[in-house]
């Protein structure tokens, strides 16, 4: 059973920056797609950043491109989510999913998912 866990969230003042973790077990080849999703109150669910975990090819949504840096570190089968500069409106609470090999950045693509970490950009 895949499961993942996120931290690293919390209060940032605009500009400011924080690391979000993911931390995975029971990795497959099928869902290597690990993807960082996003959900603001009264808002839909959306994709941020994703990355191939075994390749390491990376996709961006436009909001967030230019600030926000994905990576993985396959030793301690954790992704991360570097997040700078960030703006008022990155508040949400952020989830890690695991999705289908190749899998963008469709929230339908993923099947499993994180409980959440909250980020609060505010000053």
């Amino acid at each position: 059973q895949l499961q993942l866990v996120e931290s690293g969230g919390g209060l940032v003042q605009p500009g400011g920056s924080l690391r979000l973790s993911c931390a995975a077990s029971g990795f497959t080849l099928d869902y290597s797609a690990i993807g960082w999703f996003r959900q603001a109150p009264g808002k839909e669910r959306e994709g941020v950043s994703r990355i191939d975990y075994y390749v390491g090819t990376t996709n961006y949504a436009d909001a967030v491109k230019g600030r926000f840096t994905i990576s993985r570190d396959i030793a301690k089968k954790t992704v991360y989510l570097q997040m700078n500069s960030l703006k008022p409106e990155d508040t949400a609470v952020y989830y890690c999913a695991a999705g289908i090999r190749g899998a963008l950045l469709s929230v339908n693509a993923y099947r499993y998912w994180g409980q959440g970490t909250q980020v609060t950009v505010s000053s």
